[in-house]
């Protein structure tokens, strides 16, 4: 061979070799069961630090005084918050505001501004200003809705440690700024999106974006996300005559499982055995975690979200006239813990738990008996005994919200006409 093309060619294979080696991106890998079974989970250096910059946690206020007068006494129409200080009240409000609608601000939940012409008084950045004397009223659909997240939030945190661990959730960890979070479903209507000639069902043969853009069913999560249908369509036998699901259900199934690994960021071994997909006793703990994941939003679309349609206004359904509902990808957003497993609720532990709401504290009544005879002149008589000791001494000292110190005794349970947390808990412990 000429030298000349020899040269050319070992010249292009250099150039070759170095082009592959500038386009590699350097990867890390989790080892999920033993070596040598492929369960493993392998992401780019560039994927890990796009998913850190995705997952920050924001900033937090510090904490704020728990005594003062109670959010049930100082504010009206207080329905879920009520047992907290109004300064803890007014942290987590500012704090909601920062999660969920920053450009906003409170007028996104609370009633506007009007001036004297009934027009809304607006920011510099066009959204309403809130009217800091009408914070009470429920006309602003999108109060009603926050109340109930938050009850749903508490119920979480109290109730799904099966899932959420004692990492727990906050508005922020689905919302991230966002006053709609980015990762929520709706019904699809079925359309006709078959290739020409090629038989099937509609979409049959179109990807689905809510698949891992697979061309799986588009409607994988109404039978699995808010109805019961069982998902397991895999038999432990090889010829099981009891097991009737066929390829069709297989691949609603296989839907559902590739919206999770999407959403997770992660590969099917991430809850699976790679030698055997349907064993349990095999199978890592992520997969004990994501069965009761399943229930959880189950049990959050029937109880919490989809009953809040009928008041959503029609930009906020989709083209079915349903509301937004949650998946996986809601709160995960593509990372295996959301917030990579930062907890924010050591910082928020109102958000922990449902607290039964006490009563307004009434205020005393004067009694008709005690008080002095009136003089001839029209003026109440005064006495020695009424007047304040020359000592100096004075009247008992009131809080500095001037609040009664203390509230009277069974003050408890949910006021009249506000959303009580339903009695839902999570579903039986028992393997499906």
């Amino acid at each position: 061979m000429n030298p000349i093309a020899k040269g050319a060619g070992a010249l292009g294979g250099v150039l070759v070799a170095m082009a592959t080696v500038a386009a590699y991106d350097s990867t890390a890998g989790a080892q999920k069961g033993a070596p040598g079974i492929g369960m493993e989970t392998v992401s780019t250096l560039k994927e890990l630090a796009e998913k850190t910059a995705e997952n920050q946690v924001p900033f937090m206020l510090p904490p704020a005084p728990k005594d003062g007068a109670r959010a049930v006494d100082a504010y009206k129409n207080v329905q879920v918050l009520g047992h907290l200080s109004s300064a803890e009240v007014t942290r987590l409000m500012a704090s909601i505001t920062q999660w969920v609608a920053p450009d906003q601000g409170c007028a996104y939940c609370h009633a506007p501004q009007r001036d004297a012409n009934g027009k809304i008084v607006l920011n510099d950045l066009g959204y309403p200003l809130a009217d800091n004397n009408n914070m009470h009223s429920d006309e602003v659909y999108a109060k009603v809705v926050a109340r109930r997240m938050i009850q749903m939030t508490m119920h979480i945190n109290q109730d799904w440690q099966a899932h959420v661990q004692k990492t727990g959730v906050t508005c922020w960890t689905c919302h991230r700024g966002n006053p709609v979070p980015k990762n929520v479903w709706y019904d699809v209507p079925e359309q006709d999106t078959r290739f020409g000639g090629i038989p099937g069902p509609p979409n049959q043969h179109a990807y689905a974006t809510n698949a891992g853009l697979s061309s799986l069913p588009h409607g994988s999560f109404r039978p699995f996300l808010v109805n019961d249908e069982n998902i397991r369509v895999q038999s432990n036998e090889a010829i099981d005559p009891e097991n009737r699901a066929s390829i069709k259900q297989a691949e609603w199934t296989y839907g559902l499982m590739m919206h999770m690994s999407s959403a997770l960021g992660v590969n099917c071994t991430y809850c699976h055995n790679s030698r055997s997909m349907g064993e349990w006793n095999t199978s890592p703990l992520t997969r004990t975690t994501a069965w009761y994941g399943i229930r959880m939003v189950r049990d959050l679309n029937k109880e919490y979200v989809e009953p809040l349609t009928a008041i959503l206004p029609p930009q906020r359904l989709g083209p079915m006239g349903d509301g937004p509902k949650a998946n996986c990808a809601t709160c995960h957003q593509g990372a295996y813990k959301p917030l990579l497993g930062v907890s924010m609720l050591p910082s928020f532990p109102e958000l922990a738990a449902w607290v039964p709401q006490p009563q307004k504290t009434k205020t005393p009544e004067p009694d008709p008996s005690a008080a002095p005879a009136a003089s001839a002149s029209g003026a109440p008589a005064t006495s020695a005994s009424a007047m304040p000791a020359a000592s100096g001494s004075a009247p008992p000292a009131a809080s500095a919200s001037g609040a009664p110190s203390a509230a009277p005794s069974g003050a408890t349970g949910a006021p009249s006409g506000s959303s009580a947390i339903p009695e839902a808990k999570p579903a039986s412990s028992a393997r499906p």
